[in-house]
């Protein structure tokens, strides 16, 4: 097995090989204009659908060290690369998304559902104070990500199409749009997709898509739109996205 980085792109492969990414001449030229026009779209249509999130105060990644190695290890690694595609990769993402899903998972007040709800998470953010969260989100912010690589050579040419220019005959955006053409996000607005576990982006897409993740309205009216194949061909082509 070796790893192949292409035109931002990196894929498994055996010695039969995966179709890389990169592409010149005429034919490349006319798939980037295709994509650039839906990705432009996407992002208006995107950002009006949904609250950009507020920029929040920098956490404390020192106050943060033995908490991260108490709690949260087991699941996501000493330095937030989780070694279990169940679990995502926390390093290197946005700390202010960090802290809104930590938030999320907590109930907004006795007797109210969480806007995230997950029982794993819900016991351990339990006992964090808000600026616990903040302190973790600095600290796995600041970690180095180790990412993945795209995978499944049937469906990369499938999900590259969704990522950059969306299904427009759906109204599906172009992912691109909001989380960049190397899925490195927004800071303070969209997270950082690029090199997250494939397993786990479909998961959280079929989340959406069902309701059992219902923290952000956008998100659950794209997912819904989207069959079990574009899914997983679009959470593929993330996995390897540099």
């Amino acid at each position: 097995m070796e790893r192949v980085e292409s035109m931002g792109l990196a894929v498994e492969s055996t010695t039969s090989g995966i179709q890389r990414e990169g592409r010149t001449g005429v034919g490349a030229g006319r798939r980037l204009l295709s994509a650039v026009l839906p990705t432009v779209v996407a992002a208006a249509l995107v950002v009006l659908a949904g609250p950009v999130m507020a920029q929040q105060p920098v956490g404390d990644p020192a106050a943060a060290q033995k908490i991260a190695a108490e709690v949260c290890t087991a699941c996501h690694a000493a330095d937030g690369n989780s070694t279990t595609p169940a679990n995502p990769k926390l390093a290197g993402q946005h700390p202010a998304y960090l802290f809104k899903q930590l938030k999320d998972f907590k109930p907004a007040g006795e007797g109210k559902k969480a806007a995230r709800v997950n029982p794993v998470m819900a016991g351990f953010v339990a006992t964090l104070s808000e600026a616990d969260m903040r302190n973790l989100a600095a600290f796995y912010g600041g970690q180095a990500l180790k990412p993945t690589a795209a995978r499944n050579k049937e469906l990369v040419e499938l999900g590259r199409e969704i990522y950059r220019g969306g299904i427009m005959a759906k109204g599906v955006p172009a992912c691109s749009g909001c989380h960049g053409p190397t899925g490195g996000g927004i800071p303070d607005q969209y997270p950082r997709l690029s090199g997250q576990f494939a397993d786990y982006t479909e998961s959280q897409l079929a989340a959406f898509q069902t309701g059992a993740r219902a923290n952000h309205a956008p998100m659950m009216q794209i997912a819904e739109r989207m069959t079990a194949r574009e899914i997983k061909a679009v959470s593929d082509y993330i996995a390897g996205l540099r």
